[in-house]
């Protein structure tokens, strides 16, 4: 099974994913992007026009852009900083064929604080063992190509980056892949919010044991593609026309 085998069906789930995420409050107005390099090509990508909400979220709303960040096809315009945090890093990093940034709550709380680290204290934060980044360079929008570019550089090869004061950048080699991982980190931040609102130490997992777990979480490769194929399928059923 491969959702993202073709143009179309890149565009079907990738508006499934918005539509999604607006189910679980990850938007923030008309803010935040996700994108997706066209398949098969590494010199422009779908991401969603400024201004369309993401629960209203179509197939064919969806733009592409170009390397100078011209729309190649479809309508409307795209965010600036859009394209500066998203190009500057599909381009830089070659296992960032999904770029997904969103301010969802949980996360965003934790990039708040002074220690903003994800702690080994639930299963779901387990799959994220070393694999976070925590940039605390805050610089206010990113309305430039150095300021894309730093973000790219410090998110290297790894596939979360805490945005200091901000959000969340989650990667991926495919959308389904990085769809899978941006839901089960905002469920691991959840946890961890709530446990440390009770004011009661939080427990941690021992790291052999943090280890040994995060390999038989990661071992199936065909997760995120079935926990974003039924996705779709409620969608099928409740807002077919989302593949408009």
């Amino acid at each position: 099974m491969n959702l993202e085998s073709d143009i179309e069906g890149a565009r079907v789930a990738l508006a499934a994913a918005f539509r999604w995420a607006a189910r679980l409050g990850y938007h923030e107005g008309i803010c935040n992007h996700f994108s997706l390099m066209v398949p098969g090509r590494d010199d422009c990508f779908l991401i969603n026009p400024h201004g369309r909400h993401w629960s209203q979220m179509r197939a064919s709303d969806l733009v592409v852009l170009d390397a100078d960040g011209a729309i190649v096809e479809g309508e409307g315009r795209v965010e600036d900083t859009a394209l500066y945090i998203h190009w500057r890093v599909h381009r830089a990093l070659p296992h960032a064929r999904c770029v997904l940034h969103t301010h969802m709550p949980y996360t965003t709380a934790l990039t708040s604080l002074e220690d903003p680290r994800l702690r080994m204290v639930n299963q779901n934060g387990v799959r994220f063992h070393e694999r976070v980044v925590y940039d605390t360079e805050y610089n206010g929008l990113a309305l430039d190509n150095a300021e894309g570019d730093r973000i790219a550089a410090a998110l290297g090869g790894r596939d979360v980056m805490f945005m200091g004061n901000h959000g969340v950048l989650v990667v991926g080699r495919s959308l389904a892949n990085a769809w899978d991982d941006l839901y089960y980190l905002e469920r691991a931040c959840e946890n961890q919010v709530l446990a440390m609102s009770t004011g009661i130490p939080l427990r941690e997992i021992p790291t052999q044991l943090v280890t040994a777990t995060q390999r038989q979480i990661l071992e199936d490769p065909g997760y995120g593609e079935r926990h974003l194929s039924a996705l779709i399928d409620v969608l099928d059923a409740e807002e077919p026309g989302f593949r408009q």
